[in-house]
């Protein structure tokens, strides 16, 4: 009973052993297969992978040779070819205001705008006017004066005559013995007072033409008062020179004005210019070999809550000096029919420059700082190429085709473009413009489910890529709406 008792605790132990034994075989068998799966993923995931070429999406344009002119944008300034400041030429109180003599009011030439008070220049001129006729009188009484000395001294000089005739016939008798000394004596004392009667209307005429004389300087003085007076009275009143618009009037009926007192302004409103700089290298452009300023046409507007007030007008001439501080040159255009303008305003200027032959216009984002662009060559690669920059045209430029004329090149560069890169050509329809880029607020677009599917599909099959980053991608393609620069990104991608 005993042995077969021991017999079963021995097959008992003998089998525990087995199972043992077997458990530890099985465990060792998992660990060398785990440890193999887990060399074979590290091996994996260490062996390098080959990937294929990035083909990029870009937009081309063809270059084709053309005649464009340029136009030169800066901003000016609107001002008048004639203004005039209206000050009080007389001193004293206002008396008398047009109606009109307002801010803004249009005027017509030679209007009355303002009166002082008249009544001293009135007086004074009444005045000279009285020293006027009392020198006209003078000057007739000394005219009639001269004209009686004259005759007086006519009358003197025949009877001087008579009495040296009467002498010569004594002197006559007294030679024959027939007259006496007494009456040659009586003859020679007559001529001699007949010579100074002469010579008392000669110093008589010379007084009455001395007198004369002072009496036409008196009327030449006195004539030069009375225009004076004339003048000072018509200082009273103050009228408008030309047709024009007033600005900063400061005069009111009956205040007191000083001489030369800025009573305003008069301005010619359809006489207007614009005034604006442009630098020396633009300057250059718009003269001619000689160096005279060539009369382009200008185009001046002004933008006024969406209504755009718009002016033509031609370059007139050019300031004499740059000025302290400043570089360039100060360019005057004269406007025709400045409907709407008035001086002030700040306008923007666009000048009509000289046409340009064998050239093309290409967007500014094509060209890159070294004034190259990317050429489209064999098997859609593309190639830097140098180009000559001409003009800048706001968000175009324009470059001088040269040899390039009839290829292909990138209408946008991006950081992920350059020489040698394999793009997938975007071409621009004949006639159509290339679509400027939209902001980055409103760079979203719409997807239909299948293009959203095949998206999705790609990014969840990329293992290369950070889960994390898996995971936005994935956020953003579920949207209604998908930025542009994610869904570009991806099918270049998918492209390659």
């Amino acid at each position: 009973m005993e042995n077969l008792k021991s017999m079963r605790f021995m097959v008992r132990s003998l089998v525990a052993l087995f199972l043992l034994a077997v458990t530890v075989a099985l465990l060792a068998v998992g660990a060398a297969t785990l440890k193999s799966a887990i060399d074979a993923r590290n091996a994996a995931n260490s062996a390098p992978r080959s990937a294929g070429e990035r083909v990029f999406l870009a937009h081309v344009l063809t270059l084709k040779p053309a005649t464009i002119t340029p136009e030169m944008t800066v901003f000016g300034e609107v001002r008048s070819q004639r203004r005039l400041e209206l000050r009080a030429t007389a001193a004293g109180q206002i008396v008398a205001l047009a109606p009109e003599f307002t801010d803004g009011t249009e005027v017509a030439a030679g209007a009355l705008l303002v009166r002082v008070n008249p009544a001293d220049a009135q007086s004074a001129l009444d005045l000279q006017a009285t020293g006027m006729r009392e020198a006209q009188a003078e000057q007739r009484d000394a005219k009639r004066a001269l004209g009686l000395a004259a005759d007086d001294l006519t009358a003197a000089e025949a009877q001087a005559a008579l009495r040296s005739g009467a002498l010569e016939r004594q002197k006559g008798l007294a030679d024959r013995g027939l007259g006496t000394a007494s009456d040659r004596e009586n003859a020679e004392l007559a001529v001699s007072n007949a010579v100074q009667s002469v010579l008392s209307r000669r110093q008589a005429l010379a007084q009455a033409e001395a007198r004369a004389d002072r009496a036409e300087t008196a009327l030449q003085r006195q004539r030069l008062a009375l225009e004076e007076a004339e003048r000072r009275l018509r200082e009273t009143e103050l009228h408008a020179e030309f047709a024009g618009v007033l600005s900063g009037v400061s005069a009111v009926e009956g205040g007191l004005v000083a001489k030369n007192e800025k009573l305003g302004e008069l301005i010619d409103a359809d006489a207007l210019e614009v005034s604006f700089r442009v630098s020396t290298a633009q300057y250059a452009r718009l003269i001619d070999d000689d160096g005279s300023l060539i009369p382009l046409e200008v185009t001046a507007s002004l933008d006024v809550s969406g209504a755009a007030l718009a002016a033509v007008g031609h370059l007139t001439r050019v300031d004499a000096v740059v000025g302290e501080g400043l570089s360039g040159r100060l360019i005057f255009a004269a406007l025709e029919n400045p409907r709407g303008f008035r001086p002030g305003d700040f306008v923007t200027v666009r000048i009509t420059e000289p046409p340009l032959e064998g050239v093309a216009l290409i967007p500014a984002a094509a060209i890159g700082s070294d004034n190259s662009v990317l050429a489209l060559g064999d098997d859609d690669r593309l190639e830097a190429v140098r180009v000559g920059l001409l003009r800048r045209q706001g968000d175009d430029v324009i470059v001088r085709v040269g040899e390039l004329a009839g290829r292909e090149i990138v209408a946008e560069r991006s950081p992920l473009l350059g020489a040698g890169s394999r793009v997938k050509p975007l071409r621009v329809e004949a006639g159509m413009e290339y679509p400027a880029p939209a902001p980055a607020d409103n760079a979203l677009v719409e997807l239909t489910p299948e293009r959203r599917a095949a998206l999705v599909a790609f990014v969840e099959g990329n293992q290369a890529m950070p889960a994390e980053t898996r995971a936005r991608v994935l956020a953003k393609l579920r949207q209604e709406k998908v930025p542009a620069e994610v869904v570009q990104r991806i099918e270049a991608r998918i492209g390659g």
